[in-house]
């Protein structure tokens, strides 16, 4: 099987700027997306830069083929990234939670995907 890689872009957007309001900046976070296919198991990786933590943040995602079911490839490729994408998630409302609490000093307690 072969390797494959996807990128996604994700902006920030701004509501239009009224008129007089001062402008506000622009932030471009970035996700690759990066997938590796074995016999029947498909691993993907989604690498953030661009957040405010200066670092990387890498979300992982696994999935597995039953071999009972066909080998649809493009099926593993789309459930390893969505679950490395989930896992992304988390560790971004995790990170957030943690901002929030420690510039608030309160604990944070209704923060959901």
């Amino acid at each position: 099987m072969q390797g494959a890689r996807a990128g996604v872009t994700m902006e920030s957007k701004w509501p239009e700027q009224e008129e007089g309001s001062p402008m506000t900046s622009m932030k471009s976070w970035n996700v690759q997306i990066s997938i590796k296919e074995n016999a029947d198991t498909v691993s993907a990786e989604a690498r953030l830069s661009g957040a405010a933590s200066g670092s990387a943040m890498v979300g992982e995602g696994v999935a597995r083929r039953n071999p009972a079911d066909e080998n649809v490839p493009a099926i593993g490729d789309e459930l390893a990234a969505a679950r490395a994408m989930s896992s992304l998630t988390n560790q971004l409302l995790h990170q957030a939670a943690t901002d929030i609490e420690q510039h608030t000093h309160k604990p944070v307690e209704r923060l959901v995907v």
